[in-house]
């Protein structure tokens, strides 16, 4: 049993275990023979201490060993088991005992028992050994490995700071971490999605196959933890107190031994490790570096700097104002114009269509998502510059002022500046008039009817600088859910879009996760923990058929007395009255935000 001073298993592996002690030569030749607690010898050496008095315990931290002849022991065998007992509870790695002074040929009975019975290894030397030879093997052994947990440490800083100055992205960053550890790696956000992993030279698809239901086993303590019992080390990724998501990197506590005993906690390098490495995902999510250069066009370095924070509004504005654009005390419009599909050139990029995956690869989550046919990789880039000079010439046939170009691979923004609100409807239908003038929609072929292929979304207008970036971001959601409406609108805005559409606008925010995860969380842990009973179908059914339970039974194909026990069960594993209004209406945005996350 640990003592109070260190639990069990927490003293880093960078320490040697008993058993790796007792190798040693210095202790061999002293014939040592294991006379209890073998189910102790995997315990990490923290020090050696040399004792001789009876209430050595009182000077100990955990995680010694400590080596005896036994003079200054107890006679009595009461005092002989409150020995023991104090050592085992102050959380020493084991007992050695030099035979010949105070024990000719063995230790007490009574002392062994006592051992055996609280997992202390107790070890007699059978023959005399001087115990500073056995000290400084162990302490040698101690400071080499610390050494190399202090280099392997100072090359994961280098590593980090190196990807951080580079503005690395998440599969670089998780593919670093691996290879750094030697071990997979996940990164996944808070809806247990996987968004970069590298296996470590491991099978992918055994890793990642049933992903959801296997993180949500993973239920470790505090922002950086160890869980044992699935043998994942796991950091929360976030900054400014907005979480995102988890990076996660698989350390078997069986690792490392060759019997196959359990070793403890990961080395402390692998946890600085982790934490250094979700740092640079999160200061990557927060300064995304301009990667085009000075020498691009600064209609694109003004919008990106709006859309990522990464310049003062002021500076913004100045610099707007010099290319002939005002942008102070103007009503300003966010738009984004984008083709209705993506163009078929590679895998899709992780929002537009595709896996919500960094990197390359197959699809990591889930296996079901459409993989587009190969083609000319140049014409996505062509296409695309063909929009944003469409869009370009529509801005100057409307006689508007803004800023416009690519914001990203799929969509050219537009940064409207107009005199006041009372304009900014008759010049959006303007501007997507013309839009589609420049760029024309294809004739219809076969007996296919006339179909807009050039979405225009626009944000909702506001009247500071300062708030742009919600307009930009808000035209980009819009531009993306539009191409899943059947509609053809000649200008998409927020109105147009519905509860699932909304939901579907705000899947990738954090909080948004977070709601489902409070809502459904226990529930989806309990589907995961048995898979065979999925309560969350019986909810859905149950809130699908307005909370009608017949209607509901009938729906999940169940006899009413088990459809009925089933809500009972989902009342109390969630919490909740499945007969409130207001928690069942809770309960079905949830459902609705989960399908918006789960659905590409």
């Amino acid at each position: 049993m640990a003592g109070p001073g260190v639990t069990e298993g927490s003293v880093s592996p960078v320490f040697p275990t008993v058993r790796e002690v007792l190798a040693l030569d210095p202790v061999r030749r002293g014939a040592p023979r294991l006379v209890a607690g073998e189910a102790g010898l995997d315990r990490p050496v923290r020090w050696v201490h040399v004792a001789e008095v009876p209430d050595i315990a009182t000077l100990l931290g955990g995680g010694e060993l400590v080596l005896t002849t036994g003079i200054g022991l107890p006679a009595d065998d009461a005092g002989l088991r409150a020995f023991i007992g104090d050592l085992a509870e102050v959380g020493v790695s084991g007992l050695v005992v030099e035979l010949g002074r105070r024990y000719p040929t063995e230790v007490p009975r009574v002392m062994a028992v006592a051992a055996e019975r609280r997992g202390l290894p107790l070890v007699e030397l059978r023959r005399a050994t001087p115990f500073v030879r056995i000290t400084e093997a162990v302490h040698a052994q101690i400071v080499d490995a610390q050494l190399h947990e202090l280099r392997a440490t100072e090359e994961i800083h280098q590593r980090f700071t190196e990807l951080s100055v580079e503005g690395a992205g998440a599969a670089e960053v998780v593919r670093q971490a691996a290879e750094l550890a030697g071990c997979p790696v996940v990164l996944e956000n808070l809806s247990r999605q996987v968004l970069a992993y590298d296996p470590a030279g491991e099978s992918a698809d055994l890793l990642l196959d049933g992903w959801e239901q296997h993180s949500r086993r993973i239920r470790p303590t505090g922002r950086t933890a160890y869980d044992g019992d699935s043998g994942w080390l796991v950091t929360t990724v976030g900054a400014r107190g907005q979480d995102w998501g988890r990076l996660l990197l698989r350390w078997p506590a069986r690792a490392g031994l060759g019997d196959g005993r359990p070793v403890g906690t990961p080395p402390t390098r692998l946890t600085i490790l982790v934490e250094r490495a979700a740092s640079t995902l999160a200061l990557g999510r927060l300064i995304r570096r301009d990667a085009e250069g000075l020498e691009r066009q600064l209609h694109r370095t003004l919008l990106t700097a709006l859309l990522d924070h990464s310049r003062p509004v002021d500076e913004i504005a100045l610099r707007a104002r010099a290319l002939g654009v005002t942008l102070d005390r103007r009503h300003l419009v966010g738009i984004m114009v984008r083709h209705r599909r993506d163009a078929p050139a590679g895998t899709p990029a992780p929002g537009e269509g595709g896996p919500p995956v960094d990197g390359a690869g197959p699809p990591a989550y889930p296996a079901t998502w459409p993989t587009p046919a190969p083609a000319d990789p140049q014409a996505g880039p062509a296409r695309l510059r063909d929009l944003a000079e469409a869009v370009g010439q529509a801005l100057r046939e409307t006689k508007l002022s803004g800023l416009t170009s690519p914001v990203d691979d799929q969509a050219v923004g537009v940064l409207l500046a107009l005199p006041d609100a009372a304009a900014e409807e008759r010049a959006l239908a303007a501007f997507a008039a013309a839009v589609r003038r420049r760029h024309p929609d294809p004739p219809p072929s076969g007996g296919n009817s006339h179909r807009l292929t050039v979405i225009v979304a626009a944000g909702s207008g506001v009247g500071s600088l300062r708030e742009v970036r919600r307009s930009l971001v808000e035209a980009r959601q819009l531009a993306e859910a539009a191409r899943r409406d059947s509609r053809e609108l000649p200008v998409f805005r927020l109105p147009h879009v519905g509860l699932a559409g909304l939901l579907h606008l705000l899947r990738d925010e954090p909080r948004l996760q977070t709601f489902v995860e409070r809502e459904l969380g226990a529930l989806l842990a309990h589907d995961a923990q048995h898979p065979r009973e999925q309560l969350l179908g019986t909810l859905r059914a149950y809130l699908e058929q307005g909370r009608n339970k017949s209607a509901g039974a009938a729906a999940a194909h169940l006899s009413r007395p088990a459809f009925y026990e089933r809500l009972a069960r989902i009342g109390r594993i969630l919490g909740v009255d499945l007969d409130s209004v207001e928690t069942s209406l809770s309960l079905h945005v949830a459902l609705l935000a989960l399908d918006a996350i789960r659905t590409p």
